[in-house]
């Protein structure tokens, strides 16, 4: 007989489609990277673009590069969760190896803007869980982007003042965390996937499992 922690591990579930969204410098990339290196279970969402390749990059690995034409037709025919132009290059996100991801019990994490947010949420809110990494002061946010010594004054403006926008949409996630401390921010962000996946929605073998466990309790009763 299969021990219960056996049949509990057994289960299958629909993976969690998790959406983290900050303004720059945030640190919200250093916490993706993190989450990602520490739990087998999540994988990186790979965006389309059409963009040229960068000679250090992999198509398929870093993006899916594609040519105009051929974003466009995915784009009209609905096979785009979210999308946008920066720049004069498109990106978007193909929504048939999320579902598949999903599908098979797998995480899909996502490293987008409230804009995209918004359009994948449109689309699939069921299996989304968003998160909104706030920065601990503005004063803070602006050091950060400081330091790290890679934008000219006038950029790091223009962050602020987007940053100002970004934030002003908050109140459009499921959960808020604030990166004052790196490590307990990211405990925060494994305990929300954490308590998304055993969401009972996503556990669609949980209401036999639970007619299983009725069943034998009336077996155990006294005749």
């Amino acid at each position: 007989m299969t021990p219960p922690s056996e049949q509990l591990a057994a289960l299958p579930r629909r993976g969690v489609l998790l959406i983290l969204s900050s303004p720059s410098g945030a640190g919200k990339s250093t916490l993706t990277r993190a989450l990602l290196d520490t739990d087998s279970e999540i994988t990186l969402s790979i965006s389309a673009t059409t963009r040229a390749r960068r000679p250090s990059e992999a198509d398929g690995v870093h993006y899916r590069f594609l040519k105009q034409r051929e974003f466009d037709a995915m784009k009209d025919a609905g096979e785009l969760l979210e999308w946008a132009e920066v720049h004069g290059n498109c990106y978007g996100t193909p929504r048939e190896p999320v579902e598949k991801a999903l599908a098979e019990g797998r995480d899909v994490l996502f490293d987008i803007d409230w804009q995209g947010t918004k359009q994948v949420c449109e689309k699939m809110r069921a299996d989304v869980a968003t998160v909104f990494v706030l920065p601990p002061s503005a004063a803070e946010l602006r050091s950060r982007l400081e330091r790290r010594a890679e934008d000219s004054p006038e950029v790091i403006a223009s962050r602020l003042r987007n940053a100002a926008v970004e934030i002003g949409h908050v109140d459009e996630y499921d959960y808020a965390v604030i990166n004052d401390d790196f490590e307990r921010c990211l405990n925060e962000l494994r305990a929300v996937l954490h308590a998304e996946r055993v969401r009972r929605a996503r556990q669609p073998a949980i209401t036999d499992f639970a007619a299983g466990l009725v069943k034998d309790l009336a077996d155990l009763q006294p005749s």
